[in-house]
């Protein structure tokens, strides 16, 4: 099954400072087809203007990953952790008990960023947050795993997170693909940052979401040069 949620069918929002699009129900936006997907719960495609950002604001008992697709997006909360995260990397924040924190881009450009929101595997972790730098000619027609709880991934570069999932990447040259297995009880769901693919057979425009269950294999072809992003969870 793969439901192709095309990006001009997004819930969002237009703030002046902040032009949001919603894959799943957020905030002012509502749709009861699109709550969560598994253990995955928000996906949002923010656009933030420079010299603005989310001002000190609370989170508890969630997963929170931000991939930033262009400028940069500076960091500051109340455990004393301060970073400045750029294009092609990213940072995590397990809020766990509850944390407090800001999200700035002192650019003089607009920064696009992508939140991704995951529900934890279990509730009054010890908040934790991180950042890091994943070149993209490391992930080039092979995922990337970025941030990840899955026991096959202890060990590895990727980012920690407080559940049984993962957030990887990949970059594609047109005619490039890429296989990723799905086990049964997993679920996917995947956007092009850039360009446009196919997801078996399926396609899947940039900006547009892709999700994906009761596949055994993804098979993911670029019809152009693309930036794809994927999180790989438990269905429920």
């Amino acid at each position: 099954m793969i439901d192709v949620r095309p990006f001009n069918t997004l819930g969002g929002a237009d703030h002046g400072w902040l032009k949001a699009r919603h894959h799943f129900s957020f905030a002012g936006y509502h749709d009861d087809a699109r709550t969560n997907w598994g253990r995955l719960r928000v996906w949002n495609d923010d656009e933030i203007a420079a010299g603005t950002g989310f001002d000190p604001h609370p989170h508890r008992d969630m997963e929170i990953i931000t991939y930033v697709r262009e400028g940069a997006i500076t960091h500051r909360d109340n455990m004393g952790n301060v970073g400045r995260t750029e294009a092609g990397d990213v940072q995590i924040m397990s809020a766990g008990t509850g944390v407090v924190h800001s999200e700035y881009n002192l650019e003089s450009e607009t920064t696009r960023i992508f939140q991704i929101w995951i529900i934890p595997d279990r509730r009054g972790a010890k908040p934790n947050w991180g950042a890091k730098q994943f070149p993209k000619a490391a992930r080039e027609a092979g995922f990337e795993v970025l941030a990840s709880g899955r026991a096959r991934d202890a060990g590895t570069d990727a980012l920690p997170l407080n559940v049984d999932g993962a957030v990887m990447a990949t970059t594609l040259k047109a005619g490039q693909a890429v296989t990723l297995d799905l086990a049964p009880g997993r679920a996917a769901y995947l956007v092009p940052a850039k360009g446009a693919v196919t997801v078996n057979g399926t396609p899947v425009g940039t900006r547009d979401g892709a999700a994906v269950r009761q596949e055994a294999r993804i098979e993911i072809t670029a019809s152009e040069e693309a930036e794809i992003v994927l999180v790989e969870v438990a269905e429920d």
